[in-house]
């Protein structure tokens, strides 16, 4: 039997995990708001496309609030309208103070598809970098230009682009509940499920093809795996009392979860296929919020055991847990990040719950935000941003962050509040 603190813990984390939200149409349109100021930004000169003032969507403007919301880039608009077949007059360019400049052109063809092509230029060197383009319909204009960011991104730093990457969210309005798919910039969304009852705790397959969560549209909790693609889906955990927190082994033949059959709650391995649940934790508190190392070797978890809810590390196939937070009396909702080097946590200081980053190399961890309800945070797959969910103004949003919290990006939809973001992986095959 629970004792009556470990039962207010208990209370107070299905609170926040059902928090009511307000719904966001799928069509509304998000924006973004950068503010801070990074120290090695790359200023980039972006101008409209030749053509783009016919094109459905605006390439130049989402590559420039791509690059932004990223934290390594500095946006400059030339001005100046320039395709991907001229030599652009860089010294102009430097004079903008760019060190690197993107130019092309978008046309319709026959058939109706959208014909697009970059190139992006070295102001500084006089370098050509390298051209690429697309021929999409127009529903897929807004994966093209999230793939021209990545494309810059991975020639002015060497490492792989995040922007053409997808998040889930959950919404709430009327009394209905929506699991949501979006762009990494949280636009473009589709509805993945929608319920009269909650739906809570998206997590991502590693393959991106799947999303486990937990609804409770059969009046109680319990855990799906849903195909992205086709809509079809399957209870992989639908045992008596609650079913949780659902979080994929790094090969996607496992979830762990938090299961209550046995009476308390607690950490159990369960077989994607279907099986018997194995359990990973024997504690008389509250385990949950489990999440693996990128190597699958550990499980990282918030536990009470110590009296109040921390994180904790243990072997991925169970055993000895150590305790990983110790500033302040509340550390709960840890994510790791991809490279293994980083874990965010929400913090809950003085009454106000923050977002925390912490070196496991060093143990060293900050605060990286001034908010006061921030919730969920997720790591992109190049472990160099996070989104998570928070209140600004009295209205709850996601914001994506990176690491020093230096830059920070606000995507807010419409008359509407967004909770629960989770990022995807990268894609791991592409049309």
């Amino acid at each position: 039997m629970m004792n009556s603190y470990q039962r207010n813990i208990w209370q107070a984390f299905w609170a926040a995990l059902l928090f009511a939200v307000a719904s966001l149409h799928a069509s509304a349109q998000f924006r973004v708001e950068v503010s801070g100021v990074g120290l090695t930004q790359v200023p980039v000169a972006i101008g409209p496309l030749r053509g783009e003032e016919a094109s459905p969507q605006k390439i130049s403007a989402i590559v420039l609030a791509d690059l932004e919301r990223s934290g390594q880039f500095r946006g400059l608009a030339s001005g100046k309208t320039a395709d991907e077949t001229e030599r652009p007059d860089l010294a102009v360019i430097r004079q903008l103070g760019a060190d690197a400049l993107l130019t092309g052109s978008i046309g319709k063809m026959a058939d109706g598809r959208y014909d697009v092509r970059v190139r992006l230029w070295d102001a500084v060197k006089g370098q050509d970098l390298g051209a690429m383009s697309y021929v999409v319909v127009a529903g897929d204009l807004r994966l093209a230009s999230h793939r021209i960011s990545d494309f810059v991104y991975e020639k002015l730093t060497g490492e792989r682009g995040i922007f053409s990457t997808r998040i889930a969210y959950v919404t709430k309005s009327s009394g209905r509940y929506n699991l949501w798919v979006a762009d990494s910039d949280g636009d473009n969304a589709q509805s993945a499920l929608a319920s009269p009852e909650p739906i809570i705790s998206p997590s991502w397959s590693p393959s991106g093809g799947q999303l486990a969560y937990v609804s409770f549209e059969s009046r109680k909790p319990v855990i799906y795996v849903h195909e992205v693609a086709s809509g079809k889906r399957r209870v992989v955990a639908n045992f008596r009392g609650s079913n949780s927190a659902p979080a994929w082994s790094p090969d996607g033949r496992s979830i762990a979860a938090t299961l209550s059959r046995d009476g308390g709650s607690q950490l159990f391995m369960i077989d994607t296929q279907g099986g018997e649940p194995r359990r990973l934790t024997q504690s008389s508190g509250i385990d949950t919020e489990p999440v693996f190392s990128p190597d699958g070797t550990a499980i990282y978890f918030v536990s009470d055991r110590g009296g109040s809810p921390q994180i904790y590390r243990m072997p991925a196939m169970g055993g000895p847990a150590n305790r990983v937070t110790f500033n302040g009396t509340y550390n709960i909702s840890p994510s790791l990040s991809p490279d293994g080097r980083w874990l965010a946590y929400v913090s809950r200081i003085g009454g106000a719950f923050k977002l925390y980053v912490m070196d496991l190399g060093s143990g060293n961890a900050s605060a990286i935000t001034d908010t006061s309800a921030d919730e969920r945070p997720s790591f992109a797959p190049n472990s160099r941003l996070l989104v998570y969910a928070t209140q600004q103004a009295g209205r709850e949003a996601l914001m994506t962050t990176t690491l020093d919290g230096r830059i920070k990006a606000r995507l807010s939809g419409q008359g509407g509040d967004l909770r629960e973001p989770n990022w995807g992986p990268y894609l791991k095959a592409q049309p």
